[in-house]
């Protein structure tokens, strides 16, 4: 970046320059040139140093990929045509009148798409001209640039955007733009954002190639953003885990109580897709999956299979009511909905089973386990043997008891979404 002046001078033994004071003084009209082209139409590249002050970033819009910084744009270089004589060796100042009929540097945004100079209440332009020639020209200006963003990590992400100048006509081998102080050269006040914190300001600077003119000095304004996660952790993340843990409550209602069972299931549900689509909707429409996506559908898919988890027991609590009336354990005139018809809940209480025999206490125990009353089999005393159920004796012995299902799921349910946490949170921060 500061080998620019450097490069310049080495590249000027080897060219003769044209017009200068000396020329012009010899040779009158002929070597006369306007002062709106460059001082140096023959000679080598003239060499502009640039510095940047930013005094706000206004916005960052993640949905059209752009933002809108405010700055003021000084640009140095020196135009022997404009020297003067003086004995106090003070500069003289003058606004955008002057700018008009001289020279200057046709510096512009890269990917920019709207930008404008401050003309409240005359134009904020400064033309400044030493004795010697040197000039400082400095704008106020306000761009809108695009910003390609990533999303895969979004909201927990971290985003990179530059601010570019190039010159549109003059390439490297007519003007030569470098950062004047080096990484000095771009100076931010104190810029608070509402969603992002601002890590890094830094100055660089390259070249870009067109195919039909040439190379291009390039200069870039580098910042890099880290977003608030304290904002979509109110906004997002914590209703989330709360639908999601409102669905767990179903798990302790009784199984025989569908109307609250399935309110609660179907209002958890329905609340998640309005999380999702809020989100969603603020958002752009990208072709990749992004990290909050991951935990909202995972979190979904939480609330639902609660729902499918209920679907399944009480499936399973009507084969258990039909095989007890196949067995004579229940009357064939009960009706359960009668039952229900209050509180919504069932009550064993409300059969009448004084007609059926008491149940021996061998029969309370797990059937897939006792011995067979029948069997010679004597054990030595002290020896115990243990049956390992197959799958499909486990299948059957949940149908058989199906509260079961939520008694497992009031503990598996809980610690899948803690793992589940804890993988997510450990990645994406």
């Amino acid at each position: 970046m500061a080998s620019f002046p450097a490069a310049h001078e080495r590249r000027s033994r080897n060219v003769t320059r044209c017009c200068t004071s000396r020329e012009r003084a010899q040779n009158g009209d002929a070597c006369r040139v306007s002062m709106t082209f460059r001082s140096d139409e023959c000679g080598s590249a003239i060499p502009v140093g640039i510095d940047v002050q930013v005094e706000s970033i206004d916005s960052i819009s993640e949905v059209n990929m752009d933002f809108t910084m405010t700055l003021y744009l000084r640009h140095y270089w020196k135009d022997e045509r404009l020297s003067f004589p003086s004995h106090t060796n003070q500069s003289r100042t003058f606004d955008s009148r002057l700018v008009k009929k001289i020279w200057v540097p046709d510096v512009f945004f890269v990917h920019s798409k709207r930008s404008f100079i401050h003309d409240t209440t005359m134009e904020n332009i400064m033309l400044r001209v030493y004795p010697d020639g040197n000039i400082l020209y400095s704008v106020r200006v306000t761009v809108t640039a695009l910003c390609s963003m990533d999303f895969s990590s979004f909201p927990l992400d971290t985003q990179n955007c530059s601010l570019e100048l190039e010159s549109y006509a003059y390439n490297e081998n007519d003007l030569m733009l470098y950062w004047k102080n080096g990484n000095d050269s771009l100076r931010t006040d104190e810029i608070v954002l509402s969603q992002f914190f601002i890590e890094h300001f830094h100055a660089s600077s390259g070249l870009a190639f067109y195919s039909s003119t040439g190379w291009y000095n390039r200069l870039f304004i580098n910042f890099i953003l880290r977003r608030h996660i304290f904002f979509f952790m109110l906004q997002t993340y914590f209703p989330t885990m709360l639908m999601v843990v409102l669905s767990w409550v179903s798990f302790w209602i009784d199984r025989r109580a569908v109307p609250a069972r399935v309110s609660l299931g179907i209002t958890t549900v329905l609340t998640m897709s309005t999380i999702i689509t809020g989100v969603s909707s603020s958002m752009p429409q990208v072709s990749y999956v992004k990290a909050v996506d991951i935990y909202l559908w995972t979190s979904f898919l939480f609330v639902f299979l609660s729902v499918i988890e209920y679907a399944a027991v009480n499936y399973c609590t009507t084969l258990e009511e039909m095989r007890k009336m196949r067995r004579g354990k229940i009357p064939s005139t009960f009706n359960a909905s009668q039952a229900m018809a209050f509180d919504g809940c069932f009550h064993d209480n409300d059969i009448e089973l004084t007609t059926f025999p008491r149940i021996a206490p061998a029969l309370t125990s797990d059937p897939l386990t006792a011995p067979s009353p029948n069997s010679d089999l004597r054990l030595p005393e002290g020896t115990r043997l243990r049956r390992q159920r197959s799958v499909r004796e486990n299948v059957e012995l949940l149908v058989n008891n199906s509260y079961m299902i939520d008694s497992y799921s009031r503990l598996a349910f809980p610690l899948s979404y803690l793992l589940f946490n804890t993988v997510y949170w450990s990645l994406y921060c």
